[in-house]
């Protein structure tokens, strides 16, 4: 009997998805079984232990009461998927590790809200996206996530163009940028949650990015 537990992983539905093929190998290596999940890719019915909401497109601004911007664009049914995903995770306290839009989707569906566009409010952080690892972020040394990850400052990358504003209930901010912005939450309560702005999938290769991997793969084991 497969004792591995299982990780849902959402994402976008492209047959050929980066994102998707690193995440599953990352969590294959922490020593889980990733199943993709996405508007063309069903859930087998098979129970997860954890779940990861990944990244791809903006969020709606409806989801949090704010209008369409000039360089909004949208996937409104992968949006109600993981919203769908995400409240299951947190009616059934299943482990959670949110990924660029998926810690802001978190972190809406927890009642907060974002920047629809930070580009114009950046002063020290560059606008030009990169998968590898050049941008600076710090870690609050009283959270779970320093102690997971071990470090209080951390080299990431960055694909995002919005971020979270205000924080969602039973969450709080546990790492920021040198503009300020989040960079990481996790849950002030009892639950399992990351939500991270960077892509940890690509960067997995660095052993304070795959520990989060680890992170969701131990607390997903300790849940079957």
């Amino acid at each position: 009997m497969d004792k591995k537990p299982r990780i849902g992983v959402t994402g976008s539905h492209r047959r050929w998805s980066p994102s998707w093929w690193c995440t599953r190998f990352a969590l294959k290596l922490a020593g889980a079984h990733p199943e993709r999940i996405s508007t063309q890719h069903p859930w087998s019915g098979n129970r997860f232990d954890g779940l990861i909401i990944g990244g791809g497109d903006d969020i709606d601004p409806e989801h949090y009461g704010e209008t369409f911007g000039e360089r909004d664009k949208f996937d409104p049914e992968r949006d109600q998927l993981e919203i769908q995903w995400i409240e299951w995770a947190l009616n059934h306290n299943i482990p959670v590790l949110g990924i660029c839009r998926g810690s802001q989707l978190v972190n809406v569906v927890r009642g907060g809200n974002l920047y629809e566009d930070i580009s114009k409010l950046r002063n020290l952080t560059y606008n030009r996206p990169g998968l590898l690892p050049t941008k600076q972020m710090f870690i609050d040394r009283s959270s779970t996530l320093f102690t997971v990850c071990g470090k209080p400052k951390l080299r990431v990358n960055s694909l995002h163009h919005q971020a979270i504003k205000e924080v969602g209930n039973g969450l709080r901010i546990v790492g920021r940028d040198l503009d300020s912005f989040v960079q990481a939450i996790e849950s002030t309560d009892d639950k399992a949650i990351f939500g991270v702005q960077w892509h940890p999938e690509y960067l997995f290769y660095l052993p304070s990015q795959f520990s989060l991997f680890r992170w969701l793969v131990t607390s997903s084991d300790e849940n079957q």
